[in-house]
């Protein structure tokens, strides 16, 4: 793998750093590493088919519709979609309510939601994600990924559970190891073929020798039935999907009960695919259509619908493997897609036997290649609203939701702007011989106080003045304060001072002013400043 990191640091408007996985787009590449990416998606789309209470075969169905067409239609070249634990996390509790068609019911919907966010051409707006968001969302998503691979440690399913046996747990450990052996040398040798494919084919035929030697090697035929709560699923092998309208009532309370969930998986599924989408278009240097990627999301999910797919969205781990192996055109998304439906149709036998920890040992090269190390180091070299926004994003998506996390990402670093354009107090200066003239432009409140004062010449202005508050206005007591103390150290200077314009609150106020001052009043304006002498 080529990997082109440079680090450097900008001003508060421009990127902290930037990231490249420089790789040649070939028809090769693009087959070679959807295979890849194809073999990663099994056990994924198995085990959200599980989170959502659902049979393997429709996350299976979601992940290949989903893959092939957003591949087909969507904005971003390169990304691959399919079922995703954000996306079934949502439906869990409709499914365990309703049934499984009204889970149909409400991917459909959501679809359509989705394509009429892409059709008003809401897409663009995920550009306008700070940096830093943009940072802890990757982070947050590494340590996930890192996180979600322990499972498979473990045997059974949930209060079930326990960790493997010393034998079967020191050859998982052991395949891992030279699954990221094999994936971090192998390049420095040939980069003829995508070194985690290479990884997984070595490792899947270690572990058949393994096997037939009479040692334990956990395979994901062996996830399957650990996870599988009924006791009739016996494979993943399943016949091409049906169409079938959702058998559920087309009535206003149905509609009434598959809406909240819909709309909820539609914006956590568009925030995961944008996001994404910004994360790819970052790494190959190239830029995705938004929009576009909304109507092939939507559209992705309404097939998922009729097919009998649990929906979805981008996935950001399979992406990264995908750019990671050299996949930079369509022809990837595609190839992945077609190649889990054959796996699903004709090669189950050989995909059940592929060791677990072939595809942990792939997963673990995601998050060291996901994870942004370099935003470690930023500590002491940008602001540290910067890192704190990192930090609390990262630590969002960890604890609670994606989605949520852009959000209080969002506001977060919309807070620290505010604050820090609202705290500096400026004016526009006027000045003649026997008077100056101060046109303030800016809030003054406890933030500004300081840069407020800062701007005034006690000593050498002129005896005569003037402050305009045309621009400005006084939003708490702190603010009355500053007001006060310039009014008095004036006072102190035998000089007269005009403050122009104030509301009929700030006139109250003042009243240690009164001798010293001479206010203009605007007739009727009020701004209510919270104080107790007027509350």
């Amino acid at each position: 793998m080529n990997i082109k990191r440079t680090n450097e640091v900008y001003s508060d408007s421009e990127k902290l750093f930037s990231l490249t996985i420089s790789k040649p787009q070939n028809f090769k590449n693009d087959v070679l590493s959807g295979v890849t990416v194809a073999l990663a998606l099994v056990p994924e789309a198995i085990a959200f088919a599980f989170v959502a209470g659902v049979a393997p075969k429709v996350g299976l169905y979601a992940a290949f519709m989903m893959g092939l067409i957003t591949s087909l239609f969507g904005g971003r070249p390169g990304m691959i979609s399919g079922a995703t634990g954000a996306v079934a996390v949502i439906f869990v509790a409709l499914v365990a309510g309703h049934g499984i068609e009204y889970l149909f019911g409400a991917v459909i919907l959501m679809g359509m939601m989705q394509i009429l966010f892409g059709l008003l051409k809401l897409g663009k707006f995920i550009r306008l994600i700070p940096h830093p968001v943009m940072l802890g969302f990757v982070n947050g998503l590494a340590i996930i990924i890192f996180k979600a691979q322990f499972g498979q440690f473990f045997t059974g399913h949930g209060t079930h559970k326990e960790i493997l046996g010393y034998e079967p747990l020191s050859i998982m450990l052991l395949m891992i190891a030279l699954t990221m052996g094999i994936s971090i040398f192998l390049p420095k040798l040939t980069k003829a073929v995508p070194a985690t494919l290479m990884s997984i084919i070595a490792v899947t035929t270690l572990g058949y020798f393994l096997r037939e030697s009479g040692f334990e090697v956990r395979t994901v035929l062996d996830y399957v039935l650990d996870n599988d709560t009924t006791g009739r699923i016996t494979t993943i092998a399943a016949g091409l999907p049906q169409f079938n309208i959702p058998q559920m009532p087309l009535t206003f309370e149905a509609l009434q009960i598959i809406f909240p969930y819909a709309l909820i998986a539609a914006a956590v599924g568009l925030i995961e695919s944008l996001m994404t989408l910004t994360l790819v278009d970052e790494l190959t240097e190239t830029r995705g259509q938004g929009n576009k990627e909304c109507v092939g999301q939507g559209l992705g999910n309404i097939v998922n619908g009729f097919f009998g797919g649990m929906g979805g969205c981008a996935m950001i781990g399979q992406s990264m493997i995908n750019i990671r192996g050299g996949g930079r055109g369509r022809t990837s998304g595609i190839t992945a897609a077609l190649t889990l439906l054959s796996f699903v149709l004709f090669g189950a036998t050989a995909i059940e036997m592929i060791p677990l920890a072939a595809l942990v040992g792939v997963m673990f090269m995601v998050v060291i290649g996901t994870f942004e190390w370099s935003s470690l180091r930023l500590l002491g070299k940008v602001p540290f609203s910067d890192v704190f926004v990192i930090i609390l994003v990262s630590a969002v998506t960890v604890f609670a939701d994606l989605a949520i996390a852009v959000f209080v990402g969002v506001i977060a670093s919309a807070l620290v702007f505010a604050w820090e354009h609202g705290k500096k107090m400026r004016a526009s200066i006027e000045e003649t011989d026997e008077k100056k003239r101060y046109k303030l432009d800016g809030p003054l409140f406890f933030g500004s106080a300081t840069s407020f004062k800062d701007l005034f010449d006690f000593q050498n202005d002129p005896s005569e003045v003037y402050i305009d508050f045309s621009n400005s206005r006084v939003c708490d007591h702190s603010g009355l304060e500053a007001l006060q103390n310039i009014t008095e150290r004036y006072g102190q200077n035998g000089k007269k001072l005009h403050l122009l314009n104030l509301s009929q609150d700030c006139q109250l106020l003042l009243y240690r002013a009164q001798n010293i001052v001479e206010l203009s009043v605007k007739e009727g304006l009020e701004w209510h400043i919270p104080d107790d002498q007027l509350d």
